[in-house]
């Protein structure tokens, strides 16, 4: 019997690990682009308009990528889907590694796109297939471990490599990506992997679950303005005289503070304080950006950890949210609405509040964090049931 347990603790642990490397190579590839774009253009002499197709292929491929998953991940084993997505993310990584012209560099950010779009979306699927019991816990690590990468992905690649090796990034995420493949191809053979559909899936079911969709809302409005916030106050820095190195400092505040109190959120995530979680995030948020149009390098240090606390207590718990109200055989469908519903509100928040006043982008700021508020006290209700439980 204790034999029994261990294995299946092993089992849980490398159905675990397995998405969680694939989230690290995930997140090492959207962190440091930015960071290499430079070194790639002057290394394979490109031009700017070059240079930006080989950084817009990746979305536009990753947005292709998420329509597959959205169809494949609930239709067939979930596992076999992202183990694909992981393929074509490790292949892309590999062609830019030995990339030596534009072309070559363009076809590796599309299987990049891909697969990143296949993958990521299932990844909060597979968490809480592995771990049922505590959900809230799993998602947690795996929204804490993509924090730390984030903040010191950027400062390693500074310190360890230089301009003219920027190549062996991508050597390094397609590693990651490989030990990720290797981790889920081994839970498949030890029984945690998730079993295929076997029965036709009634897609109009996404469509009445109220609930789902208020959690979309909430997703778009906290998510659009987080990424104002990326977008808006490097330029302000710069525009402020400030250097590179403290805009990195600002964003890695950001970063850090999302990455611990997501840990020390872990334990609360599964009880009744979810609500009071979830509702925080938006005023967090709100205050976060208020405080971004200072000059000030430490109260721009305290809006990033503002914000970077907002996003621990939006990240995981709505990603929870959207799981517990997804119809049955339709979580991936489900996870990747919850994507796109991010990205879009980034866009849209960013085109709206470009170039108007700030006041005028506090005040919108603002309206999007009162909604945000109203549906996280809906959908994270105590007495909420999900759709599993109303079947």
């Amino acid at each position: 019997m204790l034999a029994t347990d261990d294995t299946a603790k092993v089992a849980t642990r490398i159905a675990i690990l397995g998405p969680v490397s694939a989230q690290i190579a995930f997140v090492m590839e959207l962190t440091l682009v930015p960071v290499l774009l430079p070194s790639i253009q002057a290394d394979l002499g490109l031009s700017l308009l070059e240079i930006a197709l080989v950084f817009n292929a990746y979305s536009i491929a990753m947005a292709a990528g998420i329509v597959a998953c959205a169809i494949g991940g609930d239709r067939f084993n979930s596992s076999q889907v992202f183990a694909l997505g992981v393929v074509l993310f490790l292949a892309g990584s590999v062609f830019i590694y030995a990339a030596t012209d534009n072309s070559t560099l363009i076809i590796g950010r599309v299987c990049q796109g891909l697969g990143a779009g296949m993958f990521s979306p299932l990844i909060p699927v597979l968490l809480t297939q592995a771990a049922p019991r505590k959900p809230g816990r799993t998602l947690i690590l795996w929204g804490s471990t993509a924090g730390y990468i984030a903040a010191f992905a950027p400062l390693a690649y500074g310190t360890l490599l230089t301009e003219a090796n920027w190549n062996l990034a991508f050597l390094f995420i397609a590693f990651v990506a490989g030990l990720s493949l290797i981790l889920v191809t081994l839970s498949q053979r030890t029984g945690k992997a998730t079993p295929s559909a076997k029965t036709s899936t009634d897609y109009t079911a996404i469509f009445r679950s109220k609930k789902l969709w208020l959690t979309f809302a909430y997703v778009f409005a906290t998510y659009g303005a987080i990424t104002y916030f990326l977008f808006r106050v490097p330029l302000l820095l710069v525009e402020s005289g400030k250097d590179t190195a403290s805009v990195g400092l600002v964003l890695s505040a950001l970063w850090l503070s999302f990455s611990i109190l997501s840990a020390l959120l872990r334990n609360l995530v599964d009880n009744h304080r979810l609500r009071l979680i979830m509702v925080s995030a938006p005023i967090l948020i709100s205050v976060g950006l208020l405080l971004a149009f200072s000059t000030e390098i430490l109260l721009l240090m305290l809006s990033a950890c503002l914000v970077g606390f907002g996003l621990a207590c939006s990240n995981s718990p709505s990603t929870q949210m959207v799981l517990r109200f997804s119809p049955t055989g339709l979580e991936a469908l489900a996870t990747s609405i919850d994507i796109s519903a991010a990205r879009l509100g980034g866009i849209l928040m960013v085109t709206a509040l470009v170039d108007v006043d700030m006041r005028v982008s506090v005040g919108a700021i603002f309206v999007a964090s009162l909604l945000a508020a109203a549906c996280a006290h809906t959908v994270a209700c105590p007495n909420a049931k999900s759709t599993k439980d109303q079947r």
